[in-house]
């Protein structure tokens, strides 16, 4: 088999049926720059709302949490059939969601191998007051160079420092969307009021910003000293121990060792915590795959239809190059160099569009509204997936044109000649 010679007749063939072969390359160009462009997008999304949710989120929390008594009042009431009970606002079990030994079990922990850091927090809901304006929020007590340490707050910070939450005793730091709604700036005075009614004055030392609009309209930080200063509770006092391990997915099995160990708390992964997002990124990208799929397979019977096309057109050519002492294998291996230079050079030029696309998306200007604080669209650059769109791509022109040059390879010749 003379490949130089197979290929030059290829070649012909595609260029005296100029329409023919730039629509088969238009519908493998398309086709594989949609696919970049949707992978690339729908991964940057993918990978925009993971990192949200990590950058805030501790792999392992420990909590206690406020319960309803398993117990209900109505049924210590009797059993009688011509009586009504009725019982309204029961009260929790727990009037405290303090972890029991809370400081203890931070340092045990923070002494196992696989744990990157521990943090232990102080959170309650509280309502920050300047003036006439009454914002609900949650407030966290922090030991500021552990929780730096494990979530890079100090990094996260637009105006002030949040060293300077050491320099104070009753300093705090508010979310940008916080502050706003309260009307302060770095320097000024909010009032804290607590559920309880305790109230106190802090001063803001510093404003920062996750990115997420709900957290940074809600979330505010002081010292653990501080916090529980305004709870009115005891040094030893803490809620919630965060923990960053140094493989995230060995979470849920270290997490059920340290069930094991503390029967009395509560633990949620990352995983648990982030149930929402994960199942979000696991349908779209099984939207993107169906859809690229999709695209791809109708780029591929473009080209299967035109190259049947291509063979009733050419079957006296085929008769007489049979003729001439060509094989069936000849003309086979001649088919499928047609269809693999329209895919070829549709895929690469699908590429470069992909690209394109793609980066215009990147600098597009994106809405975000009441959710994210972004500039712009999320949009992946992955060599893998330029990599992925060219083998797609090649193998799909290659079963598109293989069986209309199977077809071509079995043409009789004296039947064609003879009419």
């Amino acid at each position: 088999m003379n490949w130089k010679l197979a290929f030059g007749i290829a070649i012909t063939h595609l260029v005296t049926k100029k329409k023919q072969s730039v629509v088969a390359m238009l519908g493998v160009l398309f086709g594989i720059s949609m696919f970049i462009v949707m992978i690339s997008f729908m991964t940057g999304v993918n990978q925009f709302l993971e990192d949200m949710a990590m950058d805030n989120t501790p792999h392992i929390r420990i909590y206690n949490p406020v319960e309803v008594k398993d117990e209900k009042i109505i049924s210590k009431a009797g059993t009688g059939n011509n009586s009504w009970y009725v019982v309204f606002h029961q009260r929790p079990k727990n009037d405290l969601a303090k972890i029991k030994n809370g400081l203890l079990i931070a340092d045990k922990i923070e002494k196992m191998p696989e744990v990157r850091g521990v943090a232990p927090m102080v959170s309650s809901q509280v309502f920050f007051n300047n003036g006439p304006v009454q914002i609900p929020a949650n407030i966290s007590g922090i030991d500021v160079k552990k929780q730096d340490a494990l979530f890079g707050l100090s990094g996260k910070m637009d105006d002030g420092s949040l060293d300077d939450l050491l320099k104070g005793s009753d300093d705090v730091i508010l979310g940008k969307g916080l502050a706003q709604k309260a009307g302060v700036h770095v320097g000024d005075r909010v009032n804290v009021t607590t559920p309880e009614g305790y109230n106190i004055t802090l001063k803001v030392v510093g404003i920062f910003s996750f990115g997420i609009v709900s957290l940074d309209d809600s979330k505010s930080y002081a010292t653990l000293a501080t916090v529980q200063k305004i709870l009115q509770r005891d040094p030893s006092y803490i809620t919630d121990i965060n923990i960053k391990l140094n493989d995230m997915n060995k979470a849920t099995e270290i997490k059920s060792e340290l069930k094991a160990q503390m029967p009395g708390v509560y633990l949620e992964d990352w995983q648990e915590a982030n149930a929402s997002i994960l199942a979000g990124e696991k349908i779209r990208n099984i939207m993107t795959g169906v859809v690229s799929f999709t695209l791809l397979l109708v780029a591929g019977f473009g080209i299967y239809n035109i190259m049947n096309m291509n063979i009733v057109n050419k079957m006296k050519d085929i008769a007489i190059l049979k003729a001439t002492g060509f094989q069936g294998n000849d003309i086979t291996a001649i088919f499928l160099l047609e269809s693999l230079v329209i895919g070829v050079a549709g895929g690469l030029l699908g590429l470069l569009l992909g690209f394109l696309f793609s980066y215009l998306l990147s600098i597009t200007p994106f809405p975000a509204g009441t959710f994210f604080r972004i500039s712009t669209f999320p949009v992946n650059f992955l060599p893998q997936h330029y990599i992925l769109g060219v083998l797609f791509g090649f193998i799909t022109t290659l079963f598109a044109g293989y069986f209309p040059a199977l077809k071509a390879s079995k043409i009789d010749p004296v039947i064609i000649i003879r009419g």
